[in-house]
Parts: structure tokens; sequence; C-alpha cells
């Protein structure tokens, strides 16, 4: 019986369709893109919805995707990872002075 790539050595991804959180646009749902704390943009995708709505919030629009497919509509976008199963998300700092005083 062949393996899924999740069973092979040294691949941490999930097998099967991940729940991938998107948002309403003018032309239909797009992926919702984090940043990593360093900065970098990337796509994240969770196991379950369970995990999805604990991170997100309870009305989190979501799609299943494949992570090839996560992968593919990401790219474009500038965002070259996906985070599998995040544990936190915050919130944007709008207030550059909340900024230098966090980087304090």
């Amino acid at each position: 019986m062949p393996r899924s790539r999740a069973e092979e050595p040294g691949n941490d991804v999930p097998a099967g369709p991940l729940y991938v959180p998107v948002r309403r646009g003018p032309a239909g749902y797009a992926l919702r893109l984090c940043r990593t704390p360093l900065g970098s943009r990337t796509a994240v995708a969770f196991t379950s919805e369970r995990r999805l709505r604990s991170v997100m919030g309870a009305g989190q629009a979501w799609i299943r995707l494949s992570e090839p497919a996560v992968r593919a509509l990401s790219a474009p976008l500038g965002a070259t990872t996906v985070t599998v199963d995040p544990l936190l998300t915050a919130r944007r700092v709008r207030d550059p002075e909340v900024v230098a005083v966090a980087l304090c």
C-alpha cells in the first residue's frame, strides 16, 4: 500500500485536504495570509475545523484545499511558506508608538 506524503520520513505535511481561512472579496473568496514573527508572508492552514476555529475565531470562513493547492494560490501573493496548525495569531499593530514600545 503506498504511503501518503505525511507518512514519508522527514515530511511534516499532513495528508489530505486542509482547512484554509479565507476572506470574502469582490471577486469571491481569497486566501487569508498572515505574517511570521519575522514579518514574512505565510499562508496558514489547519488539520481540523476545530483547530481553525480555536485560533482564528468561530466566525472565520474557510475552504478545504490540499497543501499543493494552498502553495499554488499563495505563491503569486508573495507567501512562500504554509504554516500548518499555528497555535497563535495576533492582530496587526496599527499604531507605530505601540510598536516602538513593544520593541524596547
